[in-house]
């Protein structure tokens, strides 16, 4: 950008100002590339207290998952979102032990996670 001073005429200039007065100019685009926006949201109390909620269920999911599947080569992917969907916790429970089947793991230790699973998705 650029400030250019031009001087005013004695109709345009009024009685409390100077004869001076400011333009601003743009070089191009070049100013534009430069600057970055970004945008950020600050969310109410309420809402960050849920997305806090939701990212301590699924940071406790990712590490489960991790511990049933050890080594991480055969591990799945376990949707929040779809499970939450499901009508009732039949269903849910079906769904997981269907997504589960392939885990080596003691069937024992399977339905420990999908009952902490389900009960912590009732909080959300």
């Amino acid at each position: 950008m650029q400030c250019g001073l031009e001087q005013m005429n004695d109709c345009e200039r009024s009685p409390n100002r100077t004869n001076l007065r400011v333009n601003f100019n743009e070089k191009g685009s070049e100013v534009k590339e430069r600057r970055e926006k970004f945008l950020t949201a600050k969310y109410g109390s309420h809402q960050m207290s849920l997305i806090r909620k939701r990212l301590a269920v699924e940071m406790w999911l990712y590490d489960e998952l991790q511990k049933l599947f050890d080594p991480p080569n055969e591990a799945i992917d376990v949707d929040i979102d779809e499970i939450l969907d499901m009508d009732t916790d039949d269903i849910r429970r079906s769904h997981l032990i269907r997504l589960l089947a392939v885990c080596k793991r003691p069937q024992s230790d399977i339905s420990k996670f999908i009952s902490d699973l389900l009960d912590r998705a009732k909080t959300l």
